[in-house]
């Protein structure tokens, strides 16, 4: 067929100007995007879709119910073609996903780029956060070992602790008072259908104020001022290749440290040194530290400072406008949470 009856025939029926997508994929952006850590945004993306193909690929072979679960991630990780290399690439990626959009966050901060006009962007941006520490936490409830059980019965007490809506939320997760057959169909739901729909929603909302808004535009050098270069094809390109180079990274992981599968969850004995996933260790040192009720509120205002934190930050800016108390409580806070986390680190390690 002719090639210019071909174009014809598609602009009818997709009616896109191409010299609009020309322009639109060709806009300029910041000289200082070049940088990785200051185009973090699209790292946890990459991984977020990683995890969706992975995920998919799992599911097919995956039972969620307490009499199969295990032995389906069993057969998964010992007799599915490559199903091992899956595994381990859905574990490992969900880690660094988890590690990147903490490192965003933090440079977000630090830059002062949840300031007006983008506070509610922050506010998404700790939606999201929140959304993927819950996407690890279902991820690992679902291979039902030691870990997946007892996990799920603290997560369930500390939600309990939860004044007024505590008992309703926990019975929620449990799918009923007790974990049984139903929770972890239940968990199955939020993590393969729930979570990635919110997660879907969140990126857009998050992508598109940055579309109207603009990134924060940085300038280190008078030279840099009017510095830039195009979306396209030069960020795509840039964005492509730290794609591939953290694909091979988390290769090289998968390979030599592949996914493991401990004993399988019993409700009859409790494991002498039950931990979550590192990411939750700064909250579990904290519960250890302060009574459960206290824990469980102290968090949750946490998180509401965090959440409200530009508008919070917008006040001492009025108050003394030329302090830098918004960093140093920044620096206080990224410190306090480090620590919790190396403590109950350094310390399941000794008491092994």
């Amino acid at each position: 067929m002719d090639k210019k009856k071909i174009l014809s025939w598609l602009s009818e029926r997709v009616p896109i100007d191409p010299e609009s997508l020309r322009h639109f994929g060709s806009e300029p952006v910041p000289n200082h995007l070049k940088h990785w850590w200051w185009a973090l945004g699209g790292t946890p993306a990459y991984f977020f879709f990683v995890q969706v193909v992975t995920g998919i690929l799992l599911s097919f072979y995956y039972t969620p119910h307490t009499d199969t679960a295990y032995e389906s991630v069993k057969n998964i990780t010992e007799n599915v073609p490559y199903g091992w290399y899956i595994r381990s690439v859905h574990m490992w990626s969900s880690n660094f996903m988890i590690v990147t959009v903490i490192l965003h966050m933090m440079r977000v901060f630090f830059t002062g780029s949840y300031r007006k006009p983008r506070e509610i962007n922050w506010m998404i941006g700790v939606g999201l956060l929140i959304t993927t520490f819950i996407f690890g936490f279902t991820g690992y409830s679902l291979v039902f070992e030691q870990l997946s059980y007892w996990g799920l019965t603290v997560a369930a007490n500390i939600t309990e602790a939860t004044p007024f809506i505590g008992q309703m939320m926990a019975d929620f997760i449990r799918a009923g008072s007790t974990i049984t057959e139903k929770t972890i169909s239940r968990i199955f739901i939020l993590h393969i259908g729930v979570l990635p729909t919110l997660m879907i929603m969140l990126i857009i909302a998050h992508l598109g104020l940055i579309r109207l808004l603009g990134v924060t535009e940085f300038t280190f050098t008078p030279e840099e001022k009017k510095l830039t270069f195009p979306f396209f094809p030069n960020h795509i390109l840039s964005e492509m290749a730290i794609g591939t180079t953290l694909m091979f990274i988390v290769t090289i992981l998968a390979i030599i440290f592949p996914a493991e599968l401990h004993d399988k969850a019993n409700p009859l004995v409790t494991p002498p040194h039950i931990k979550p996933e590192w990411y939750f260790y700064f909250t579990f040192r904290w519960l250890k530290l302060t009574s459960l009720t206290f824990a469980v509120l102290s968090m949750g205002f946490f998180v509401f400072i965090l959440f409200l934190w530009p508008f919070i930050d917008a006040w001492l800016r009025r108050k003394k406008p030329n302090s830098e108390i918004s960093m140093a409580i920044g620096v206080v806070t990224v410190i306090i949470l480090i620590t919790l986390t190396l403590w109950e680190l350094f310390v399941l390690h000794y008491s092994h």
